[in-house]
């Protein structure tokens, strides 16, 4: 059976998985279901039309499910979405998505969110990302697996940021950031591949090699966008990492970062 502290206001209608704690004081309202052998910790809320996942951790003050912070928004009941094994941190904020989004606001399993951070309505947060304290997104941003977002950075509306990126500290994000690359600034500038983040995720040197030639060919040639994928595909030819990232630039709607 779950743990419920006694001074907790729990609505009899959420649903409760088995192994589940909830500490002094947490809120959680009715349409809500939780999964087993999660924690909500002393004082944090999860408000109507959230989902989380098994082995969630929410720390105090923490918030999820809050209404989005748009002016079109008028009480609609969109969703938050919370994988298994997510852990967010001390007053986190995840919004529910919008009724001219997506509907939804989506963290996948694994993912880290340290103090402080934001995720606005209609975002998707990858597999095993880690936001550091203070990591702001706008509304509909995603965030591709694996994804590092260093502290006190933002991301603005509607970018994405490909599969295991590195957003220095202190980034400011306006374009799409393409998979594998690393950056930084409040100019946002990419500084190279992600060298450290694909060795820790098991990256083989040939793929590596393969991603430094790419970023050589798109970020140091003085190239266009179109001009440097036609010299990747006569130069690299396919791989699964060099696929990925074509892919990416012709999803790509806010620009790509470079």
């Amino acid at each position: 059976m779950p743990e419920i502290h006694s001074t907790a206001l729990v609505h009899p209608d959420a649903k409760i998985g088995e192994g589940t704690r909830i500490g002094a004081f947490a809120i959680v309202d009715a349409k809500v279901s939780i999964g087993k052998n999660s924690v909500i910790h002393d004082h944090a809320i999860i408000r109507d039309y959230s989902t989380l996942g098994d082995e969630v951790n929410v720390h105090p003050f923490a918030v999820v499910g809050g209404a989005p912070q748009h002016l079109k928004y008028a009480g609609e009941p969109t969703t938050a979405v919370i994988g298994n094994r997510v852990t967010l941190r001390e007053y986190v904020t995840v919004h529910r998505g919008t009724p001219f989004g997506t509907q939804t606001t989506v963290i996948k399993d694994g993912a880290y969110l340290m103090a402080y951070c934001h995720v606005a309505h209609d975002c998707v947060v990858g597999e095993n990302v880690i936001m550091a304290n203070c990591a702001q997104l706008a509304g509909h941003v995603t965030l591709g697996k694996a994804v590092v977002v260093g502290g006190q950075s933002a991301i603005t509306q509607f970018c994405s940021v490909g599969d295991f990126s590195f957003i220095g500290g202190g980034s400011l994000l306006r374009k799409d950031l393409p998979p594998f690359l690393s950056g930084k600034g409040n100019d946002f500038n990419v500084q190279g591949v992600n060298m450290v983040g694909l060795q820790r995720q098991g990256f083989t040197t040939e793929a590596i090699r393969q991603l430094r030639r790419l970023f050589k060919i798109f970020y140091l040639q003085n190239l266009t966008v179109s001009q440097a994928i036609e010299r990747v595909n006569t130069e690299l030819g396919a791989s699964p990492e060099v696929d990925a990232f074509l892919g990416f630039l012709k999803g790509a709607k806010m620009g790509i970062a470079r």
